[in-house]
Order: C-alpha cells, then sequence, then structure tokens
C-alpha cells in the first residue's frame, strides 16, 4: 500500500510554495518589528529585516543562530522528502555563515490516513542528511495533523563578526548564486503529473555547506538563501534592508533541465505567481519577458545562496548599485 501513495496528493500546496505570500507576511509581523525584551543576550540579528535566521551573541567570539522551517511533501518519495526538508532547514544556517550543530524534528501527521512507516522514512531522510553536515538530531515534536508536514528547528554557531547578513550589502559588488532556479515549476510537475526531475532532486538535497564556507572564505558579508519567495523576492528583501539596488542578467541565470519546458506546460506553483505580484512594484524589467520574470520569481525549495560577492564555482548573475532612482529596487538587463 504504501507504494502506491503519492504524498504530494496530500497537501494542498508542496515544498517553500506553500508559505505564506510576502506581503501578507509582512502586515502580520509589522507590528512586531523593534521590539526588544529584557535579555542578557546581545541579540545581532532579529525580526527587523526578515533574515534567514536569529542570531544572538551568547559569549565573546561566538553567536548562536536559531532557525525552523518545514512543510508540506514536495516529492512523492517519502525518504527524499525527508532529505530536501532537512537540507531546506539547515541551510538557513549556512546562509548566515554558521555551522549547524543540532536539530530536532517537527512532524505533522495524518496518522488515520498515511501509515506511519512512511514517516519512519521521512525521518530516516532527514536523519541523513543531518549526519552528512555533522549535526545531531536530537528528538523533536510531533501533532496529528491533516496534512503531512516535516522540517526541522536547527541551533547552529558562528563568529558574531563574521555573519553573513541581510542588511551588509554594498554597491558595486558581484552578485553569484550557487544553485539553479526553476525547482518551484519542476516540483509543481510533478505534484500534477507524478513525473519526477531526478536532477531536481539532486539539487534539494545538496547542502549549501560548501558554498557558505567559500563565501566565508572570500571575506562577503551580505548573502541569503533562494526558497520560497524566488531570486527576485529574497534579492529584494536584501536590497531593501542594506538600502541598495540591484541588477540581474535574466541571460546569465542558471536553471535545472526541463523547467522551461514545465513552464511552457503550465506547472507554475501559485506561490511563484504571488512572489512576481510583490515585487512587481519594486522592479525594474523593460525587454523581459513575463514568463522570464516568472522563472525568476519561482518559489524555490532547498535552493542554493544568492552571494553578495564572487565566489568559486558560482555564475556571477548580476551586481548590487547604489539605490538612487531605483529606489531600493530590482532591475533586470537581458544580455
Amino acid at each position: 500500500m504504501a507504494e502506491q501513495l503519492r504524498l504530494t496528493q496530500y497537501a494542498h500546496g508542496g515544498g517553500c510554495a506553500c508559505k505564506i505570500p510576502p506581503g501578507e507576511l509582512e502586515q502580520v509581523v509589522a507590528g512586531l518589528r523593534g521590539v526588544r525584551t529584557a535579555s542578557t543576550a546581545e541579540v545581532l540579528v532579529g525580526l527587523d529585516d526578515g533574515d534567514d535566521a536569529a542570531a544572538v551573541r551568547v559569549a565573546d567570539g561566538l553567536a548562536a543562530i536559531s532557525t525552523a522551517d518545514f512543510f508540506t511533501p514536495v516529492v512523492d518519495d517519502a525518504y527524499d522528502w525527508g532529505r530536501i526538508a532537512a537540507a531546506n532547514a539547515l541551510s538557513d544556517v549556512y546562509a548566515m555563515g554558521g555551522t549547524p550543530v543540532m536539530a530536532i524534528n517537527l512532524v505533522g501527521w495524518p496518522r488515520d490516513v498515511l501509515p506511519t512507516d512512511l514517516l519512519t522514512e521521512v525521518l530516516r531522510g532527514g536523519l541523513d542528511v543531518a549526519t552528512q553536515a555533522g549535526c545531531p538530531v536530537i528528538g523533536g515534536h510531533s501533532i496529528d495533523n491533516p496534512e503531512p508536514i516535516y522540517g526541522m528547528a536547527v541551533t547552529g554557531t558562528a563568529d558574531p563578526d563574521r555573519l553573513l547578513r541581510n542588511d551588509a550589502a554594498q554597491p558595486g559588488l558581484p552578485i553569484s548564486l550557487t544553485k539553479p532556479l526553476g525547482l518551484g515549476i519542476l516540483n509543481n510537475r510533478h505534484k500534477a503529473t507524478g513525473e519526477l526531475s531526478a536532477e531536481a532532486v539532486e539539487v534539494m538535497t545538496t547542502l549549501n555547506r560548501e558554498a557558505s564556507e567559500a563565501a566565508l572564505a572570500a571575506g562577503v558579508r551580505s548573502a541569503t538563501d533562494v526558497t520560497g519567495f524566488g531570486l527576485l523576492g529574497h534579492l529584494h528583501k536584501l536590497c531593501r534592508a542594506s538600502g541598495v539596488a540591484a541588477e540581474i542578467d535574466a541571460a546569465a541565470v542558471p536553471y535545472v533541465s526541463g523547467a522551461r519546458e514545465a513552464l511552457a506546460a503550465g506547472h507554475v506553483p501559485g506561490g511563484s505567481r504571488r512572489n512576481l505580484d510583490w515585487v512587481r512594484p519594486h522592479l525594474s524589467a523593460d525587454g523581459v519577458g513575463e514568463d522570464e520574470l516568472v522563472m525568476l520569481a519561482d518559489a524555490q525549495t532547498s535552493g542554493g545562496l544568492l552571494v553578495v560577492g564572487e565566489i568559486p564555482g558560482a555564475p556571477v548573475v548580476g551586481r548590487t548599485v547604489a539605490g538612487g532612482s531605483l529606489g531600493e529596487g530590482i532591475t533586470l538587463r537581458v544580455r
């Protein structure tokens, strides 16, 4: 029975494409920004700039990083879903320039609908990726839930003076992307047709550890990971936090094989279109077609790092520029 089940059919969305839309989420938390409570820890990165994780200084030369990430099934294979969700959760620590040191599982499971042996496979996948990252998984929390969800809360450490931050970008620097885009579109096709992209699974289960280490070695100060808000959404948040603008060379952006064909066939997550709607008022894209914009706004799951700087092996897809007349927006150009 378990082999015949398609996990993606038990959830209304899939992966990071099921995130609450960015504009709606910002309205929800608007009144919480800038709030400071009494604490013995110094908050280094909090809610204000929508960064990838929270960071506090706990001792001289040591920051603790905390994050949580979970989502509904993005692929039908339970083991692969676990691997993808774990890599995605760990990515928030890597995006801050940190090292994950501990994780706990977060699980919602429709126990009267789906067999628990599938849940075991999900947890096994998460454990294997966390083990690859050198991060022990120590317990967790589970609930009986109408839709299956899985993810992790991850704690990491970092040098507080070398954090990769949303608000530290400077103008005049290259922008590098460490994984190809198109994951949301290919996952949407998989949910609709059952056709799986092995390349997409490989991309989503690849840790961002090496990319993070390369960014730190290159002296990078600003980076973010590209997940549910797409390249355009996450870049907009980084630009806004840093008071800069950016130009993206759409022709230089890499994509997973088959993504354009899946787009042409209509397999676009609702989250990708919502991302584009949110960022469009801040976008100048003369001569760039709508399909290209949808690709750039595609909701990624366990995507790569968007690095303000140049690192070995990662294509340069644009550059930061002074805010000026762009008003902390994003400009696209096609060469």
